[in-house]
């Protein structure tokens, strides 16, 4: 499963720069140390981060019928941004060897030498560790586990076996960016149901249209890196194809949510109507093969897991009249 890559006496031939010992912390002027201090944020990934707890939140208003308490969101938000931080920390430090080999990815620290390898694990570790801690003593033992076993996930399974050896990296490894569901759902109620398990679906069939758009844009840069991702081995009409039949289970998923959900006429007609335009504009990435058409469908992607969440409080609330 490549757990070598975990050490760096096991680098490959890309990740010789590590011996770089990277920035002294304690020599280093204040403007320095500021700009450490970015580039250890920049490690956790935090743009991604917002997309996972966009899911989070609302998935907690409906298990909750309602508002949870203030203090329970902030402490599973709190939780699940150290593990989903620590998560993409971990992969930056295995993929510090392909990084510097991809134009999107060259300037992450790792790849920069800006942050040490050693010191980079020891800081996600660290957050990793924080963040069942967290979880367990504020929320649940259940919530802990899950967001700690998402991490497991995504480092083992997804980072150190698949990404650099299937294509079908991203469609299994992206299980583990749909945990956040789950782990909220468990914030609320402490236990697991049909309906959680559904949204897990969701963002689960949502992941791989939504990241190969992006990747036909970036196909060179994994081509360069010995990345099997689908848009960098396959045709753009192959890709497309893929895109669209994900699009039709996601959409299909996220209309049965609404019955197995109890969910209200504002969630439904969302469901509907933003699914229509995603497989709308999937079919034109088929249609025209053309990046511009590959990156309307991305950005349009955040968009609508957004506005589906968002859909999913609104109709609650609306419906509690709270």
């Amino acid at each position: 499963m490549g757990v070598a890559r975990l050490f760096p006496h096991s680098r490959t031939r890309a990740a010789e720069p590590d011996s770089s010992p990277g920035i002294d912390p304690a020599h280093q002027s204040p403007r320095s140390r500021t700009r450490t201090a970015r580039a250890y944020v920049s490690l956790t990934k935090p743009r991604i981060i917002e997309l996972l707890l966009v899911t989070t939140v609302p998935t907690m208003v409906v298990a909750d019928r309602g508002i949870p308490s203030v203090w329970l969101m902030v402490a599973t938000v709190v939780g699940g941004t150290l593990a989903a931080g620590g998560a993409n920390a971990i992969n930056m430090y295995v993929d510090r060897d392909i990084d510097r080999l991809m134009e999107r990815t060259k300037n992450r620290p790792l790849a920069t030498g800006e942050i040490a390898p050693p010191r980079a694990l020891v800081f996600a570790i660290a957050l990793e560790v924080l963040a069942f801690m967290w979880l367990w003593g504020f929320v649940n033992l259940l919530s802990a586990v899950l967001a700690v076993s998402a991490t497991a996930f995504y480092v083992f399974v997804y980072t150190l076996w698949l990404k650099r050896t299937s294509t079908r990296n991203i469609i299994i490894g992206g299980a583990a960016g749909a945990v956040p569901v789950l782990v909220g759902w468990s914030a609320v109620t402490n236990s697991l149901s049909w309906a959680p398990l559904v949204l897990f679906g969701v963002i689960f069939y949502w992941t791989p249209p939504h990241f190969w758009a992006l990747a036909i844009r970036y196909r060179d840069d994994y081509r360069a890196a010995n990345v099997p991702m689908l848009p960098a081995v396959a045709s753009t009409r192959t890709t497309a194809v893929r895109m669209i039949g994900y699009t039709v289970v996601l959409w299909g998923l996220s209309v049965l949510f609404s019955a197995v959900g109890e969910m209200g006429l504002v969630y439904l007609l969302s469901s509907v109507v933003l699914g229509a335009v995603f497989l709308y504009l999937a079919v034109e990435v088929l249609r025209t093969k053309e990046t511009a058409s590959a990156m309307r469908l991305f950005s349009y992607s955040i968009t609508y897991i957004t506005l589906l969440f968002a859909a999913m409080a609104v109709d609650q609330v609306v419906r509690t009249g709270v």
